[in-house]
């Protein structure tokens, strides 16, 4: 493994970068899906499938109902400037050849639908599949689909916009293998040089885990930094989750696997500056188009709308060198204030400031009972550390 020729950090950088990474890893959080949305949402994509498996319609007589897109990825974010969530899932058919049309095999899951007494209040019907429309906590967007013979990978087939066609996907297999990617653990030199230097082993205050892991995290903030920088976009542009998820994971593995990091800010900047080389260019109707393939079946290219819309890939590249310029920014931010400001033109200011507030009242709180402390390499932590000051309690407003 090649280790990047970066400038060698010194303590304080560390401990500087490895706060900002904990912070972001909070505002993913806060943008993720609840523990009581996912479960509201299991739910309810399990009673889903119940009712359409139960129908006596030859086209569904097997069928399985599965969560795929961001909520199976894990990297699902709140919306601007609403609350519901878009909870996507696959109605898969087994059993129906591919001389169904498209449109009939919709029209089959949109009728039993209409059967149930509250799924046909709750009803609305998309190009390519039917939305159920949980007020105000989130959408389940329910496409069909049927087995794709000539793939060896237990692919599907999904209809097109138009209900004309069957288009080659594989939803499973994707989840599998950015699972895969994102199970991928880098070597960070720079924490262990610093670790050797230091007995403490601890994250900085507040002490947490990224649960999500890296790669999840990337994928999170990157699709947030998208929706900020097309907030006021009016133009239909913007590029879409698959693509972002699909160069993040190529990335991440490429970069995991060749190089060796000094820290997780590190690894980010280098994710996210490697992915569009990521992106194939091949001869398609006698000129040089655009590819960004799923590698887990032959035939399916997620950038197949930037061959036909001219303002899709400079919309990406114009997107993604701002998304660099600003991870860098918040990399190599010093002091609260700038890096402040960097979070809320990147994420919006409403998450930076309940994730900033939040870490300012444990702070206060921990100050109070006498829990936070100072450690070097490490900064402000509520764990009993090994050469560390205990912060005085904060008397200037009167408080004993």
């Amino acid at each position: 493994m090649n280790q990047m020729l970066r400038q060698p950090l010194t303590d304080s950088d560390i401990r500087r970068r490895t706060q900002i990474f904990t912070i972001l890893d909070e505002i993913g959080e806060d943008l993720d899906l609840t523990e009581t949305q996912f479960d509201r949402a299991r739910q309810s994509y399990g009673a889903v499938g119940d009712w359409l498996s139960g129908s006596t319609d030859p086209l569904l007589v097997s069928v399985l109902v599965y969560l795929h897109g961001s909520s199976a990825l894990g990297t699902a974010v709140k919306p601007i400037g609403r609350r519901e969530f878009d909870v996507d899932l696959i109605c898969f058919c087994a059993g129906i050849s591919s001389g169904i049309s498209p449109a009939t095999l919709k029209a089959a899951v949109g009728n039993r639908l209409k059967e149930h007494a509250t799924y046909v209040r709750l009803l609305e019907e998309k190009k390519r599949c039917w939305r159920l429309n949980y007020a105000g906590d989130f959408h389940l967007d329910l496409s069909p689909t049927i087995a794709n013979p000539a793939c060896i990978n237990r692919g599907e087939l999904v209809p097109d916009r138009a209900l004309k066609e069957w288009h080659p996907t594989n939803p499973r297999a994707y989840k599998t293998l950015f699972d895969e990617r994102a199970a991928l653990r880098p070597t960070f030199v720079g924490k262990f040089i610093a670790m050797q230097r230091d007995e403490a082993t601890v994250e900085p205050f507040p002490v947490r885990e990224a649960v999500k892991g890296i790669l999840r995290r990337i994928v999170q903030l990157l699709k947030r930094h998208r929706d900020v920088f097309y907030e006021n976009n009016t133009q239909d542009v913007a590029p879409i989750s698959v693509i972002i998820t699909t160069l993040a994971m190529q990335s991440y593995a490429y970069c995991v696997r060749k190089h060796v990091f000094q820290d997780e800010m590190d690894l980010l900047v280098e994710t996210i500056r490697m992915m569009p080389h990521f992106i194939d260019r091949p001869i398609l109707d006698g000129r040089r188009g655009y590819a960004i393939l799923n590698e887990t079946t032959d035939g399916e290219n997620f950038a197949d709308n930037w061959n036909k819309d001219e303002r899709r890939a400079p919309a990406f590249y114009a997107w993604h060198a701002r998304a660099l310029s600003d991870f860098e920014a918040l990399r190599d931010a010093v002091g609260q204030d700038r890096l402040s400001l960097n979070m809320e033109r990147s994420f919006g200011s409403g998450v930076t400031a309940r994730v900033l507030g939040n870490r300012v009242n444990a702070v206060s709180d921990g100050r109070k009972l006498g829990l936070l402390s100072v450690a070097p390499l490490i900064g402000l932590t509520t764990s009993k550390v090994a050469a560390s000051t205990i912060v005085p309690t904060n008397t200037f407003f009167g408080d004993r």
